[in-house]
């Protein structure tokens, strides 16, 4: 008899009775959270939110005005598994008695090398670096354009633009390189220092600065060893190298050979029917790179509202397993997610050798993604490097204005 109570209650809930033989299973409080990484001894915060709809539970990325979903996976009575969605990477947590989380976060991804970083979470925080009540006045509003210049690095690979908000001491911002952007960041500013981070799923973003006299500015962007030291200085006109001008087309060519198999095995070449007489774009990516993301959340619409036009795209990923059934699972997650109708090719590794091999016509690979306009007559139009997504403000939208204006010249072409 005292067996079948015990059950009865289990199924009640009742948790005074846990000792007797049920434990009730913990979950994830709703509301907002304060995470921290420690990556390299150093603690990175990030903010989240966690809500349920019927009965799953969300996880939301909150970096300043960007938003984040990721899968949450129940497991026994207190862990979760908490997953980005396209993504190789996994949250592994459990939820302590006070309903914290404590775990670590892992690159899933056969061979990698990345390094296990330390997690906790409370629920009930909201504050980012600087806790309430210990702020103190910032020195000066940083608000605007910057020019960073990055330590040890010559050419485009040199500079970097940030671009901030502040507003008290709260602080957001976006960092541009030639070869993507940051992603949205958000920290806060006390006396003449200021901190940012983000959380993409792919990793995480630190960023520590100083404030030196009017319009200057130092810092790292990073962690440890592979830290990057900067100089700054504001610049309303700040820009980085033209994107159009980094990679072109070696001395000879004008045209280009490409012939991969998709995520089927079937062997596609730019010399298929389908492709005769159209715009053709081919987008170099891969599913572990944010900025490849941010490219075919804006290209994939792009594609479906313009096909009838003339055009096709063709991506071309490579990844970090040199295996078809790795990178058809990695990038299904990525058709999914983000509707993609065009073909994905799979070209091998990620290792810039690799690339170049399969593109023998470029005079250098430098970035993911690297995007590459062939018109109707079959000859490169444009090459751009890197991608700036929607975060960048002005910069996207000028990619966008640039772009459909090119795109619409050569689909008007006989």
């Amino acid at each position: 008899m005292k067996k079948i109570l015990v059950w009865v209650n289990c199924i009640l809930g009742l948790t005074w009775l846990t000792l007797s033989g049920c434990e009730q299973k913990k979950e994830l409080q709703p509301g907002k959270w304060r995470g921290v990484f420690t990556v390299d001894e150093q603690e990175v915060p990030i903010n989240f939110e966690v809500s349920r709809a019927k009965n799953e539970t969300i996880f939301t990325v909150l970096d300043g005005a960007a938003r984040d979903t990721f899968e949450v996976v129940y497991v026994g009575n207190d862990s979760v598994y908490i997953s980005p969605q396209t993504f190789e990477y996994r949250l592994f947590a459990q939820i302590q008695a006070d309903g914290s989380l404590k775990g670590e976060y892992r690159n899933l991804a056969p061979g990698n090398t990345s390094r296990i970083l330390g997690f906790t979470a409370y629920p009930g925080q909201e504050y980012r670096f600087i806790e309430p009540g210990k702020e103190v006045k910032p020195a000066q509003d940083l608000s605007g354009k910057w020019s960073l210049t990055i330590a040890g690095r010559t050419g485009a690979a040199a500079n970097r633009v940030a671009v901030l908000s502040q507003n008290g001491n709260i602080l957001e911002g976006i960092i541009l390189a030639i070869t993507g952007d940051s992603g949205e960041l958000e920290g806060n500013v006390s006396g003449d220092e200021f901190w940012l981070s983000g959380f993409s799923g792919a990793g995480v973003t630190y960023v520590r600065g100083k404030m030196e006299g009017d319009d200057k500015i130092t810092g790292t962007i990073g962690f440890g060893s592979r830290a990057l030291t900067f100089d700054g200085v504001k610049n309303d006109t700040a820009a980085l190298a033209d994107a159009y001008q980094l990679t072109h087309l070696k001395p000879g060519y004008d045209k280009l050979e490409l012939s991969l198999p998709n995520l089927e095995g079937e062997q596609v070449s730019l010399d298929d029917p389908k492709y005769k007489g159209k715009v053709v774009v081919i987008d170099i990516l891969g599913s572990w790179c944010p900025n490849c993301m941010d490219q075919i959340e804006f290209l994939s619409p792009w594609y479906e509202q313009n096909k009838h036009r003339g055009v096709e795209v063709i991506g071309v990923s490579f990844e970090v397993k040199d295996d078809l059934a790795f990178a058809k699972k990695a990038l299904d997650r990525v058709i999914k997610r983000y509707n993609v109708s065009y073909p994905i090719l799979f070209g091998g590794t990620t290792d810039s050798e690799n690339v170049q091999s399969k593109f023998p016509a470029l005079n250098t690979f430098l970035a993911f993604p690297t995007t590459i306009i062939i018109g109707r007559d079959g000859k490169v139009k444009s090459i751009h490097t890197g991608f700036s997504g929607k975060g960048t403000g002005k910069f996207y939208e000028e990619f966008v204005e640039k772009w459909n204006r090119d795109m619409d010249a050569w689909l008007d072409e006989a």
